[in-house]
């Protein structure tokens, strides 16, 4: 009756912890004390390692289970006795597991000192979940918290604490192996609000909260629900439907653009058509609703989410919690998403959750987070495209990829709703477009994080099932706003990752699904935030894939062997699940059949599945049980076996044959094996008959008709998935003996990922070898080769090598000697094994194989080829991997040997392998076939080629080709035709070097068939010639040649500059220029501030774009844009607080940018005064000229010259005159008048050669001012107008007139064609730019050469360099400084 009672009472508590889904394992060694922890943090996890099992404690364990029996069946006897029994066993365990403290105890001075745990502020690793719920109904909201020290935990209603004493029964506070919850039984209404649990340690404090919110049934009074979910039509709420969970969808693997659908089957009472229970899905804590990405159904048993296009934003932890009379059952488990193929290989994967947020009437801030990458190239940016919702064409928002993981969309339509997507681009290519965003939503802007955040700590790995692993690390000391993690995986040896999850994992543990038993593997980790990935982690240790240790199940199958009537032999089975360890021994008790009390057979284990037991007493029946012993401890032990008598066999007949076992089971056929009876009877056995039936029923049919000599036996035609029984009877003289114990059930039904044993040769050294590869191991599996099912020991004639998942058996001198069976098992596997027969066909066909493969022909390199050589000799070779010394060939073309010969010549070389054949003259009688045939020993080898057609044509046009360089190199002629280079004043150099040349030899440059004339003329006989092209712009584009000849001949080189050269050449410049560009330079103007980059050279031919907090600047009224031949710069005309920000410009040289950034929003690094903008609206009214004076005055002896110029400043400013530097004082001839305090003027009577020269003026006031120079050249009467030069007009201008004065409300005047604009005053190292007169003149005007320094007096430092007005372009390098013009014939 205990017996009974116990077995109940596991049976009920079995089925109550089924419907809980939680798992919990008695062991009784004290490795499980030592790994509690870690097993309950496995357990922890969702199918099997998500879900939190205590979630569905909804009561003490098992007193609800019981009540609800006792209320039902009453509190009889039996109950009575299985609570007693219940309460002995519990106490049992309780002084076993004292037992094993005091042990564990006292080994741990034998122990290092476990460090202690570093000390971690509380985090929620579950977070409270919402709930909607009917009145008088009860609500359970639960977390999981981690920290250290363990956190105080606290419940808060309404920011209010919660105080069960104040309301009791209303409210049940628990906490179990970290799990808090909070029970609140028969709500009201009232009871609706924000809960809240908050938990602190020293370290700091961390909060979550959830919204519960209670209903009324319809005309109990005013409903109250969350938004979305719909009041039932019945008066039943599904909380009083008794809803079982079944089969549920476990850990799901999808590929994006796929569909997956997740099914959870369940028992409802009572089954309702019209009222299917309530079930709400959740993905990592996020309540989900239907939509276009998400369907849901429930009914007929059955609840349903579907994802029909499947996204990588749809990775995660899916629960279904569906109310139950009890409150509430879920399940969940993972669903891992991996990238789509991508439309480039090694492009990288989409990016996920792509948020905008509106920040005002036309800007928004897109966010996403990045794909992993593990062989994929590094990502090197992103793009964000949008679409109006209505239209169906996107629109790509930033011409340049952008770094970082958010960006600033403007140029939106005020009013319009947008979506967005991003795409991710690497070296390879382009992403799929990620999954695009929801509207618009308000939100504020996220600060900019620090960069990538630094990379996780140690990563640890453990067991968890025979196709998972449990991964925990450390979080990052510089977190920078992690946004999640990405774990990676390698197979050992491998060298070749690949991503376990698609989307970033919030937590610092996830279990890595979908791995192969087996295999050695180890693991990485990245951090995630805006900025990207960090550095990976440090691998962890390599972890072998097999179920988590844990001590083994029971033997079983104890059956008796023999009796001598003082001792008996008994044999058992293997317990049916190991622990993931190898089972080392056994220990055994006995008692005789009427005691209650075991005792122990012996003091030392069994080590084999059979034992002796000796000194009992004859006449006596006993009872065995069996435990097996592995490396986590002892198991559990076996059912008692049947009461055996202590009485001598004594039959003729052999006794039960044992351990039947079973091995290559495949779809229709089984491999049966056995070992021989113990006891024989009273003669040899000769033999055994095998039985077999269908698995539940008793009708046995005999297999083979004749008894078989051995102990195995292969059984044919089964059905296959059909399960079956067998059972073994030995055979002597005195006839059949006992019948084996019946077998365990075998289906018929081969192992996923079967092979067979591969015969083959080895390519290399011809050995014969068997080859299998096994589908299962177990870190502790063996390989076990076997001939005619004897295994192989130790043999002269096989080795046998065996690494991972591969054994290889290699006949070392195969005769008819190994002929046979030879079959190979692998131990602690579910029967992994596969046999082979080596018959004497193939046993033939094998060693002619190897003999061909030992003794191989002249394995060529190459096979025969051909090339042109110099003159245009033409060569044919081929090249052997190895030749010896007696090597014989011959060359044979058109059926026809051919020997060397004038004109033809043959030879070899050893050491290389190489034969060849040189035809000196190759004409059209070549054509035909080409074949060399070799001997080397008994190896030979040939091969041919064939030059007809098409293929010949090639040849000859070579070879005559050749022939003709060959000539032309006898005289004079370029080594290396024209090229180009850029010097590092960005100078275009075309260069080409010359040979066999003389002093005679001459060299011209053209261009378009023009000859150029240069400064210095080109020297043939330093070898190389080159042309200088200064200040090189699209102007300098046309054709370039060379000429080279004196009396031996003539070589032309000719160079096209357009085109992608014209490209070439731009991008190489522009690399030196970026390198050499200074940081940006900040200069006021009157119309506001200019930034300014100085470079060794800038041309508009270049790729350069300026940017103002990631946008890109396109010249406009309000920016302008342009640059001389020293500098490029950009002008903010009106500059307000829009304009603050940082300022960038790149310069891009077709491989990639170099860029110059300053910060314009007055603070940081500027150097400028707190109150520049100030200073810039007050330089506007410095002193400055507006209009009147020309660059140059060009003109005649003896007539008068006046220079008239209207000026500006408030205050009025003074106004000094200077030539050459020097002032210039009021005389005779010198006037100077400034009238009104807006003109001025300067005239000189009757001028002279004497008094060309420089001529500035300098107007000033309190702001500042500037100078303006003029160039004056006078020549006499009858001479040529001079050419212009620094600064001048190219034609004589008459002395202009007083222009009319600006009003003060007016902006800067626009200069007549004639007017100078003010010049900066570069620093010391810069030259001086000029800028060109406004666009409606082409300026005829060249500007200074750089050489030319300007004698300009420098401004007070106060001064500010002006910018020319709007109307004027960006100065125009001097055409006297490019490429030499061609001279005119």
């Amino acid at each position: 009756m205990p017996a009974r009672a116990v077995t109940l009472y596991r049976q009920e508590q079995t089925q109550h912890q089924s419907s809980k889904h939680v798992v919990h394992h008695s062991r009784k060694s004290s490795s499980q004390v030592v790994k509690k922890k870690q097993v309950q943090a496995t357990e922890a996890m969702a199918e099997p390692a998500y879900t939190v099992p205590t979630f569905r404690e909804r009561a003490p364990e098992g007193m609800q289970e019981y009540q609800r029996m006792a209320a039902h069946f009453g509190r009889d006897l039996v109950q009575l006795q299985q609570e007693l029994h219940r309460m002995k066993v519990a106490t049992q365990e309780q002084v076993k597991n004292i037992e094993i403290t005091r042990e564990v105890k006292g080994m741990m001075p034998l122990r290092k000192d476990i460090p202690a745990e570093v000390p971690k502020a509380p985090d929620f690793l579950v977070s409270l979940r919402s709930h909607t719920v009917w009145e008088k109904t009860p609500v359970k909201l639960f977390c999981t918290v981690s920290g250290q020290p363990n956190p105080i935990v606290k419940w808060y209603r309404n920011n209010v604490a919660i105080e069960p004493l104040s309301a009791p029964g209303k409210y049940k506070i628990e906490n179990k192996y970290g799990v808090h919850s909070l029970i609140i039984s028969r709500c009201a209404v009232t009871d609706s609000g924000v809960y809240s649990v908050v938990a602190t340690n020293p370290q700091g404090k961390a909060t979550s909260k959830a919204t519960v919110c209670v209903r009324r049934p319809q005309g109990g009074g005013e409903l109250s629900h969350l938004p979305g979910l719909v009041p039932l039509l019945s008066g039943i709420h599904p909380s009083k439907l008794e809803v079982t969970l079944l089969e549920s969808f476990g850990v799901t693997f999808g590929t994006e653009g796929g569909s997956v659908s997740l099914v959870a089957n369940m028992v409802v009472v009572p089954d309702l058509p019209n009222l299917p229970p309530e079930a709400m899905w959740y993905r990592d804590d996020t309540l989900l609703m239907p939509s276009r990405w998400v369907e849901m159904s429930i009914g007929g048993g059955v609840a349903k989410l579907t994802l029909p296009h499947l996204n990588k934003d749809d990775e995660g932890l899916y629960t279904i919690r569906i109310w139950t009379k009890d409150g509430t059952t879920e399940h969940s488990a993972y669903l891992f998403v991996k990238d789509a193929t991508p439309a480039v290989a090694g492009a990288p994967g989409a990016p996920m959750d792509v948020t905008a947020s509106d920040v005002n009437a036309d800007y928004v801030l897109v966010s996403w987070k990045p794909p992993n990458t593990t062989h994929e190239a590094p990502i090197t940016g992103y793009f964000v495209d949008r679409r109006k919702s209505g239209t169906k064409d996107w629109v790509q928002c930033n011409d340049a990829p952008v770094k970082v993981c958010k960006l600033p969309v403007h140029g939106l339509t005020e009013g319009a709703s947008y979506h967005f997507r991003v795409r991710a681009v690497n070296k390879d290519g382009i992403s799929l477009p990620s999954r695009m965003s929801s509207g618009v939503t308000a939100a504020e802007v996220e600060s900019d994080v620090e960069g990538v955040p630094s990379a996780p700590g140690q990563v640890i790995a453990s067991r968890n099932t025979k196709t998972s692993a449990f991964v925990q690390w450390e979080a990052p000391k510089h977190a920078n706003k992690i946004m999640g993690y990405y774990v990676d995986a390698s197979v050992i040896g491998s060298k070749t990752w690949f991503p376990c999850n698609h989307r970033p994992y919030k937590h610092t543990r996830f279990v890595v699904h979908g791995l192969v038993p087996g295999d050695t593997y180890v693991f990485r980790v990245q951090a995630v935030n805006a900025y990207g990935l960090s550095e990976e982690s440090q691998e962890s240790a390599p972890l072998f894939i097999d179920a988590a240790l844990s001590t083994p199940s029971a033997p079983y199958g104890i059956s008796l062997l023999n009796c001598n009537g003082s001792s008996m032999t008994l044999a058992w089975k293997r317990p049916k699940h190991t622990g993931g360890s190898k089972i080392k021994s056994y220990y055994l008790d006995k008692r005789r059949a009427e005691s209650v009390d075991w005792k122990d057979v012996s003091p030392s284990p069994a080590v084999h599945r059979i034992f002796t037991v000796e000194n009992l007493t004859s006449g006596v029946f006993y009872e065995f049980k069996v435990r097996a012993v592995n490396l986590a401890g002892v198991g559990l032990s076996s059912e008692p076996s049947k009461a055996f008598a202590c009485e001598a066999w004594t039959m003729a007949e052999p006794g039960p044959a044992y351990d039947i076992s079973f091995w290559e089971v495949r779809d229709n056929s089984i491999l049966v094996q056995w070992r021989a009876p113990v006891y024989t009877g009273e003669g040899p056995i000769t033999g055994y008959f095998v039985d077999m039936a269908k698995k539940g029923s008793s009708d046995f049919v005999t297999v083979n008709a004749e008894p078989v000599g051995h102990c195995y036996l292969k059984v044919t035609g089964l059905e296959t998935g059909a399960s079956y029984v067998f059972r073994v009877r030995a055979v002597n003289a005195k006839g059949v003996g006992k019948a084996s114990d019946v077998s365990d059930p075998i289906c018929a039904k081969a192992l996923p990922g079967t092979k067979e044993i591969v015969c083959g040769v080895d390519q290399e050294t011809g050995d014969i070898f068997l080859n299998f590869e096994a589908c299962e191991v177990s870190e502790t599996s063996k390989f076990s080769w076997s001939k005619s099912y004897k295994e192989i020991t130790e043999s002269s004639r096989v080795s046998i090598t065996s690494s991972g998942r591969h054994s290889k058996l290699t006949f070392v001198n195969p005769e008819k000697e190994d002929l046979g069976i030879y079959s190979v098992s692998v131990t602690d596997t579910d029967g992994v094994s596969s046999s082979y027969s080596v018959n004497e066909e193939e046993l033939k066909k094998m060693l002619d194989l190897s003999y061909n493969i030992k003794h191989p022909i002249v394995p060529l390199k190459t096979e025969l080829n051909y090339e042109i050589l110099e003159k245009g000799h033409v060569r044919f070779w081929v090249q052997a991997l190895k030749l010896s010394s007696s090597v014989n060939y011959r060359f044979i073309v058109n059926d026809k040997a051919i020997t060397s010969a004038e004109g033809c010549k043959i030879s070899h070389d050893v050491s290389t392998g190489i034969i060849q054949m040189t035809i000196e003259h190759f004409t059209r009688a070549n054509e035909g076939t080409y074949t060399i045939q070799i001997h080397d020993g008994k190896a030979k080898s040939q091969s041919s080629l064939v030059l007809v057609g098409d293929a010949f044509k090639v040849a000859l046009k070579e070879a005559d080709f050749q022939r003709k360089e060959h000539i032309r190199k006898q005289g004079p002629h370029f080594s290396e035709y024209l090229s180009f280079h850029v010097t590092d004043d960005c100078t275009v150099m075309l260069v080409c070097k010359l040979a066999n040349v003389k002093k005679e030899t001459t060299f011209t440059w053209f261009k378009e068939d023009e000859e150029i004339t240069v400064d210095v003329p080109p020297n043939p006989m330093s070898g190389s010639c080159s042309l200088p092209i200064p200040m090189f712009s699209r102007k300098d584009q046309g054709i370039y040649k060379a000429v080279l000849g004196d009396d031996r001949g003539k070589d032309t080189s000719v160079y096209d500059i357009s085109g992608k050269v014209f490209e070439d050449i731009i991008n190489a410049i522009a690399s030196i220029a970026g390198s050499s560009a200074s940081e940006l330079v900040l200069q006021c103007t009157p119309e506001g501030i200019r930034l300014q980059c100085y470079m060794t050279y800038y041309t508009e031919e270049m790729k350069t774009s300026w940017f103002h907090r990631d946008s890109k600047i396109s010249s406009s009224e309000k920016m302008r844009i342009g640059g001389t031949a020293e500098m490029a710069w950009m002008q903010i005309c009106e500059p307000t607080d829009k304009e603050k920000g940082h300022y960038t410009i790149e310069i891009h040289d077709g491989i990639k940018s170099h860029s110059r950034t300053f910060d314009l929003s007055g603070q940081g690094n500027l150097k400028w005064c707190p109150n520049v903008l100030n200073e810039l609206f007050a330089s506007v009214d410095r002193g400055r000229v507006v209009g009147g004076l020309p660059d140059v005055v060009t003109i005649m002896e003896k007539k008068s010259l006046s220079l008239t110029c209207t000026v500006w400043g408030d205050p009025s400013p003074e106004v000094t005159w200077f030539k050459n530097e020097q002032e210039v004082v009021s005389d005779d001839r010198y006037k100077i008048t400034f009238e009104g305090g807006k003109f001025s003027s300067l005239t000189i009577k009757s001028v002279y050669v004497e008094d060309s020269g420089k001529y500035s003026i300098n107007v000033r006031n309190k702001y500042g001012g500037e100078f303006v120079e003029i160039t004056v050249s006078v020549y006499k009467q009858g001479e040529e107008i001079p050419e212009p030069k620094l600064g001048q007009m190219s034609r004589p201008v008459a002395t202009p007139k007083p222009a009319t004065p600006a009003p003060q409300a007016m902006k800067t005047p626009t200069p007549s064609p004639s007017m100078k604009s003010a010049t900066p005053t570069p620093p010391p190292s810069v030259k001086s730019p000029t800028p060109t007169p406004p666009p409606s003149v082409k300026s005829p005007t060249p500007t200074p050469p750089p050489s030319v320094k300007s004698p300009t007096p420098t401004p007070a430092p106060a001064s500010k360099s002006p910018t020319p007005p709007r109307s004027m372009r960006s100065p125009t390098p001097p055409r006297s400084m490019r490429s030499p013009t061609p001279t005119k014939k």
